[in-house]
């Protein structure tokens, strides 16, 4: 069962009491916040909203709030004061979560390392591609008597990334600089890499290092959700000769700094989605993946996936 519920009226009836899933159409846009960014601070008209999926709780409850005037749903990837690791992150229940608030467009922030010269400590970081190392993670809603295969060729929204360049320009960011088009490869974590894999993932051309956005950025194409990624460089990883290895407390520190250049780009970038509400390769990708007819799953099937289904 699927249920929201305004953390106001917790004790009160659930307003969804069925045992299949109503889509309420609470906001189009979602942010889910990395490390160092767990509130939006220019959020106006906030409440928190509590969603149970069949895939267990979310990360924290779903903020609900404005940017200049524009609903949007804030989660924070995390929890609140930074309780789960990379691998405990429930993906599975936040992306099925957000896809009940009615979310069709999903900015995530990310903290990153670098694996290239060019792309420097506070700089941002736009990736079009993405590469899965992880191995302890369930990378999809799929499977238990319903089978789909979405496209991830592109696994990252390019109409979304082109926005968030575009806000970054009309953010007047004056420290370091955006890069587009970059290779993420994500880890499995919480360690750091060690030397010998930072210089691997280099050679395999990959720009960027995280442990967060996958399997998030797969969840989200199967839910029909165009999703996209602000990535906050922080260090420079293991492999550089001269530069410091990556710390908790290195990277904390160069986040810090960044998280209100990344707000700042963030803000104009809701305003630039809900302008244009573009359409993406996104949000007909499950219709287009869908290999089990719906008629011949059974009700248990169809309830667990029924926020999704087509």
């Amino acid at each position: 069962m699927s249920t929201v519920i305004d953390s106001q009226i917790a004790n009160e009836k659930p307003l969804n009491n069925s045992t299949s899933t109503t889509i309420r159409k609470s906001a189009d846009i979602a942010i889910i916040g990395g490390s160092g960014l767990y509130q939006m601070q220019a959020l106006t008209n906030k409440r928190s909203v509590k969603v149970e999926t069949p895939y267990g709780d979310p990360s924290d409850d779903i903020v609900l709030g404005e940017l200049d005037g524009v609903t949007v749903a804030f989660l924070t990837r995390h929890g609140q004061g930074h309780r789960l690791t990379p691998s405990e992150v429930p993906y599975r229940a936040n992306i099925y979560a957000l896809k009940t608030l009615g979310v069709s467009y999903i900015v995530s922030v990310s903290a990153v390392g670098s694996l290239q010269e060019s792309l420097k400590p506070l700089d941002m970081v736009i990736p079009d591609q993405m590469i899965d190392m992880t191995k302890q993670r369930v990378n999809s809603f799929f499977g238990d008597g319903a089978v789909a295969h979405v496209s991830m060729a592109d696994p990252l929204c390019p109409e979304v990334a082109d926005i968030l360049m575009r806000a970054y320009d009309k953010a007047n960011i004056t420290d370091g600089q955006c890069h587009p088009k970059a290779t993420y490869v994500c880890i499995e974590g919480p360690q750091f890499s060690t030397r010998a894999e930072s210089h691997w993932y280099r050679q395999m051309q990959a720009d960027i290092i995280g442990m967060t956005n996958m399997p998030e950025a797969k969840l989200a194409r199967e839910a029909s959700i165009a999703y996209a990624t602000l990535a906050l460089v922080t260090d420079f990883d293991s492999w550089h000769p001269t530069e410091e290895a990556v710390s908790a407390d290195y990277a904390i520190k160069n986040l810090m700094k960044n998280a209100d250049n990344a707000q700042q780009v963030i803000k104009q970038a809701i305003a630039l989605l809900a302008a244009e509400q573009p359409k993406s390769i996104a949000h007909t990708a499950l219709a287009q993946a869908l290999v089990t007819p719906i008629e011949a799953m059974d009700e248990q099937t169809k309830t667990r996936l029924a926020a999704l289904l087509p």
